[in-house]
C-alpha cells in the first residue's frame, strides 16, 4: 500500500527541509483501513479508531521537527502517543506529492478546470516519475478578475480571498502553488501567466505587482483541502481490497470571523 503511494509520489521527489515518508509504525503491518487526510491531529486519530483504521495517510507530515520527548507538552506528542498506543501508523506524502505528476497542484488545476497544464518552476524526474514547483494552465475562457475570485470563493469554500489590485485586463493563463507557494511568483510572471493562486502569501509580496499579475491567496488549507481525493484514487486503482475512507474531520485551525 505505501508502496503505491510511493510509486506515483517518490520520496525523492520531496525537499530538502521536508520529512515525508513513515511517520509511525511498521510497513509490514497488515492494513484494516485506511483514512486519507490532511493533518494529522488527536480528532482524526480518533476518526481513525471509531472507522476500524490503522493506518493514517497524511499529506502534512506529523513530525516535521525533531521531537525531544514524547509527553503530553504539545499536540503533535499527544498525537504521536495515540497513535503508538493504538497501534495506528501514520504516513504522510508532503512535498514529494507537491511535486508529482497528477499530484497537489494538479489537482487544484483540475478543481479550476484549467487546459493545458503543465509544470512551472524547477523540474526534476525520480524513478521516471516527473516532478515540479508548481503548475500553469489556461481558463476555457478569458475571465474578469473579479469573476475569477467569484469562482475560486465558489470552487474552494473560500470566505476570503486576498488580493492586489483587480487586473483591468481579462484573465486566461493561471498559474497554481498550493500551500506556501509566494516563492513561485516571479517564475509566474516570466511564464507569462495573468494570475497567480496559492495558499500563502506575506505581506511585503503584494508590492510591486499592480496590473501586473492577479494574485489570489486562498488559504493554506483551501488550497490543499483536495489532497486525500488523490490518496483515494491511488488506493482505490491499487490496493481495491483495502478499505479507504476520506476523513470527516476539518483540522484547519485558522476561522474567518
Amino acid at each position: 500500500m505505501i508502496d503505491a503511494l510511493e510509486q506515483f509520489a517518490p520520496l525523492p521527489l520531496q525537499e530538502d527541509y521536508d520529512n515525508a515518508g513513515l511517520q509511525i509504525g511498521l510497513t509490514e503491518a497488515e492494513v484494516s483501513g485506511a483514512l486519507l487526510c490532511l493533518d494529522v491531529t488527536p480528532q482524526i486519530v480518533e476518526e481513525a479508531i471509531k472507522k476500524g483504521c490503522n493506518l493514517i495517510v497524511s499529506h502534512h507530515p506529523l513530525i516535521f521537527r525533531k521531537l525531544n520527548r514524547i509527553a503530553d507538552e504539545n499536540e503533535v506528542q499527544k498525537t504521536v502517543r495515540l497513535a503508538i498506543e493504538n497501534h495506528i501508523s501514520i504516513v504522510s506524502m508532503h512535498t514529494n506529492l507537491d511535486a508529482a505528476l497528477g499530484g497537489v497542484n494538479y489537482k487544484i488545476a483540475e478543481k479550476m478546470e484549467l487546459q493545458n497544464v503543465q509544470f512551472l518552476g524547477k523540474q526534476q524526474n525520480i524513478d521516471g516519475v516527473s516532478g515540479g514547483e508548481g503548475v500553469i494552465g489556461e481558463l476555457a475562457e478569458d475571465m474578469a478578475a473579479d469573476d475569477l475570485v467569484i469562482m475560486l470563493k465558489k470552487t474552494f469554500d473560500v470566505e476570503c480571498v486576498q488580493t492586489n489590485e483587480l487586473l483591468r485586463r481579462q484573465i486566461r493563463k493561471v498559474a497554481v502553488c498550493g500551500g506556501a507557494g509566494s516563492f513561485l511568483l516571479e517564475n509566474a510572471i516570466k511564464a507569462g501567466a495573468d494570475a497567480f493562486i496559492t495558499g500563502e502569501m506575506s505581506y511585503h509580496e503584494f508590492f510591486g505587482h499592480s496590473q501586473d499579475i492577479q494574485i489570489c491567496v486562498i488559504g493554506h488549507y483551501q488550497s490543499e483541502q483536495f489532497t486525500p481525493e488523490i490518496f483515494k484514487d491511488i488506493l482505490d486503482k491499487h490496493c481495491p481490497d483495502v478499505n479507504s475512507f476520506i476523513a470527516e474531520t476539518n483540522t484547519n485551525p485558522i476561522f474567518y470571523l
